[in-house]
């Protein structure tokens, strides 16, 4: 019975949650599609050369920038681990400034909490992996503190996760406007109406990454609930 409330408490809190976000999976598809904007940055030099030309704008021009090799991936990443960034298949979107932008600010913060969240997102993710594991062969007896342990760890994996990457979205949008006007390409009107896009997207954006990051604790916490009541059965 423990096991079934607290099953219904996650569920419950997880819809709770994505109404208080705000999330709206509409809003985000529809901002993915093509948009009248982006011609006005294909005028721009290619990825590589606006992530050296960010990394220079924010005085941090040792990190290493790569191409991802999978033309279909467009997802743009800072490995700390590397000091590298890796930028996703984004030319042909007006967005890319910005999510390049992105990735430069997450190479000037703290390197510490950088690298304590790799770090702890993988134990986290193995610690995860083997409680469950452990649990469905009957070796850990104890489950309700185990149940607690991965509330707390997911409890910090969230704090430190969500701080990265708030920060880093909320300040791209700037960084991305200082970048535009540096490049005399574009009128105030052009970089207005590129940077309310932005802002547009970082307002639908950054509460639906907090929303997943949450989900992602919950998730966890619902599949060991559910091995913790299978073991009942």
């Amino acid at each position: 019975m423990e096991y079934i409330i607290i099953l219904i408490s996650l569920i419950t809190i997880s819809i709770i949650l994505k109404n208080i976000f705000g999330v709206n999976i509409k809003k985000i598809k529809e901002l993915s599609k093509p948009n009248k904007l982006d011609k006005l940055t294909q005028k721009l030099p290619e990825d590589e050369e606006v992530c050296k030309q960010i990394l220079k704008l924010v005085n941090n021009e040792e990190v290493k920038i790569q191409k991802s090799v999978d033309e279909k991936n467009q997802t743009s990443l800072y490995v700390v681990a590397s000091n590298s960034i890796i930028i996703g298949n984004l030319q042909k979107s007006h967005a890319r400034i910005q999510t390049i932008a992105h990735e430069c600010l997450h190479s000037i913060q703290s390197k510490k909490m950088l690298m304590f969240n790799f770090i702890y997102s993988n134990i986290y993710i193995l610690y995860f992996i083997v409680i469950s594991v452990l649990t469905l062969f009957n070796i850990i007896q104890n489950k309700t503190l185990q149940l607690f342990i991965l509330t707390i760890l997911g409890f910090i994996f969230f704090a430190v996760r969500s701080y990265l990457e708030t920060s880093a979205m909320t300040k791209a949008k700037y960084l991305a406007k200082t970048y535009l006007v540096q490049t005399n390409l574009y009128s105030k009107e052009e970089i207005e109406q590129l940077t309310n896009s932005y802002e547009e997207i970082n307002n639908v954006g950054i509460p639906f990454t907090n929303y997943s990051l949450v989900m992602n604790v919950i998730v966890k916490l619902v599949i060991y609930t559910a091995i913790c009541l299978i073991k009942l059965i």
